[in-house]
């Protein structure tokens, strides 16, 4: 008989099996292979010979059961090595080491798991379930031997999928495993630990009401099975769900040198378009109070209330008051004079100039151009009159041109020699004509605004080759401005992302990480001044190479 001794594998999280050199090895009849389980069960101790033969014939043995056991002893002993299966009093011993059993392997992973970071987890744990080949010691379920260990076994893989899901919740992928969790609190509907994980994955997903309501089917089911409440635990949890406690939100991790370097050759290679928000906070209120609009609903939005000045007062005295709100010269953020300061390093290095989009209405990141003494060119969405739909560029001496024709509108924007301000929602047109001002700030506006063909289609085709070929950098958009669908929509349709791309959002709620997350765009939370002046280090200590 070949020595196997060196490289056995026992397993008995599934069918009980010995491998050697990933062969499985005949284990024999019933009664011998029961006689390994026990012995497994209970690897590296003395198993009396009164309680195998109680585990092989019950509690009424044959006369000959010892002479049997003393054969299958030396049949296993054959099989697997006298150095493997040894006799000590009161009984026999299995000599294995815990590495060679897969249940061993399984207690190490989960152990060695603790301490590593959330990704090197999930990836340990998952090595552990993938030992569980079926239910364990399957072919002993109704063994009266293998039952205690069958629970321990079965409580073991509860145990580690529950670390596992924790791990993937940590790392970010809550969403992902939502479905996951429904199915598990199905199968296992008293287990309050799965049901936990369930409601913090589904608030982190920005799906608040459904958490609040695993809760409430947890309770109703404890109640009815064991008439007791849910644990103090899943409580607090449902209490810090209903104050949308901060403590639920995931660690904010700064982000790592990797992402500015990344952001930094981009930008110098020509394909980083900054599209950057507006806050119309301010102007809301304003134009509200101007109107007396009915604020009977809480829903003090700009369209919402937009679209009443407009149904009820006309478009004119909108947009009038608009204008007269908006020709306040506002100064420019630390957000604009950042891009303001951007030309001179470009230039140094023989790229491009940026292409910036922004859905202001005002004019305070041109005034910030201006402040740095750089050129620039604007290119102006038309929302009402006979261009609507169209773009305008108003080019760096003040004059307008309608774009009719963008296929061929090249030669008079080129990023080689100016920046380009793109304003997807028009803007306050200084002049006395106020022949280029426009507004897309209505709810109809917006729906109009979206069944119209996407950006590219009826911008100069240089710059719809821009959108489409970089990355984006989105500063100042949330959800709570739900107009961003509609401005994505325009920019890039239902097409995924060709390029990475990222968001800057100070205080990311779950459902706006969630929202990022399905478009492939990263969060960063941070301020945008904290971001810009970062990266601002980072661009200014890259040596000027030009081309």
């Amino acid at each position: 008989m070949p020595d196997f001794t060196s490289d056995l594998e026992f397993r008995i999280l599934g069918p009980i099996e010995v491998r050697s050199n990933g062969e499985a090895l005949p284990l024999g009849g019933p009664k011998q292979r029961a006689l390994l389980a026990v012995l497994l069960v209970d690897a590296g101790r003395a198993v009396s010979t009164d309680r195998l033969i109680d585990a092989l014939w019950g509690e009424h043995p044959p006369k000959t059961a010892g002479t049997s056991l003393q054969n299958f002893v030396s049949q296993l002993r054959k099989l697997l090595g006298p150095d493997v299966l040894v006799t000590k009093p009161p009984g026999y011993l299995l000599r294995i080491e815990p590495g060679r059993l897969d249940a061993g392997r399984a207690r190490t992973l989960a152990a060695d798991a603790k301490a590593a970071p959330p990704d090197k987890r999930v990836a340990k744990l998952r090595e552990a379930l993938a030992l569980w080949r079926g239910p364990p010691l399957g072919e002993f379920a109704f063994e009266a031997f293998a039952q205690s260990e069958i629970g321990r076994l079965e409580e073991l893989r509860l145990a580690v999928l529950e670390d596992r899901i924790d791990a993937d919740v940590e790392a970010g992928r809550h969403a992902e495993v939502v479905g996951e969790l429904e199915a598990l609190v199905e199968e296992h509907p008293l287990r309050e630990r799965f049901r936990e994980q369930l409601m913090l994955a589904l608030y982190r997903s920005g799906r608040q009401a459904e958490a609040l309501d695993a809760f409430q089917q947890g309770r109703r089911v404890l109640v009815e099975e064991l008439g007791i409440d849910p644990s103090p635990r899943l409580q607090q949890l449902h209490g810090a769900i209903l104050r949308q406690e901060s403590a639920l939100e995931p660690e904010r991790a700064t982000p790592a040198q990797d992402h500015f370097e990344d952001v930094t050759r981009s930008m110098f290679a020509g394909r980083v378009v900054p599209v950057l928000g507006a806050d119309v906070a301010q102007l809301t209120r304003s134009l509200a109070q101007r109107f007396g609009y009915p604020d009977d609903d809480g829903g003090l939005t700009l369209p919402r209330v937009a679209q009443y000045v407009a149904v009820m007062r006309g478009s004119g005295p909108l947009y009038d008051e608009l204008h007269e709100l908006l020709e306040a010269d506002l100064p420019p953020t630390p957000v604009h004079r950042f891009f303001a300061s951007l030309p001179p390093l470009l230039r140094e290095r023989g790229v491009p100039h940026q292409l910036v989009v922004t859905t202001s209405y005002d004019t305070a990141l041109e005034q910030a151009f201006q402040d740095a003494g750089e050129e620039f060119d604007v290119v102006c969405y038309l929302a009402a009159g006979r261009d609507r739909g169209r773009f305008c560029h108003i080019a760096h001496d003040g004059t307008g041109t309608l774009i009719d024709q963008p296929n061929t509108y090249a030669v008079e924007l080129s990023l080689e020699r100016r920046p380009v301000i793109l304003k997807l929602h028009g803007q306050i047109a200084r002049t006395a004509t106020r022949e280029w001002e426009s507004f897309v700030v209505t709810e109809d506006d917006y729906i109009d605004y979206l069944a119209r063909t996407e950006v590219a289609g009826v911008l100069p085709v240089s710059l719809a080759a821009a959108l489409r070929r970089s990355h984006f950098l989105f500063l100042g958009y949330t959800m709570a401005d739900w107009n961003l669908r509609v401005i994505l929509h325009r920019l890039w349709g239902d097409q995924p992302l060709s390029y990475r791309s990222w968001a800057v959002q100070p205080e990311a709620k779950p459902l706006e990480r969630e929202f990022w997350r399905r478009r492939d765009v990263d969060v960063l939370e941070l301020s945008f001044e904290q971001y810009t002046e970062t990266l601002s280090r980072y661009l200014t200590a890259q040596p000027a190479v030009g081309r």
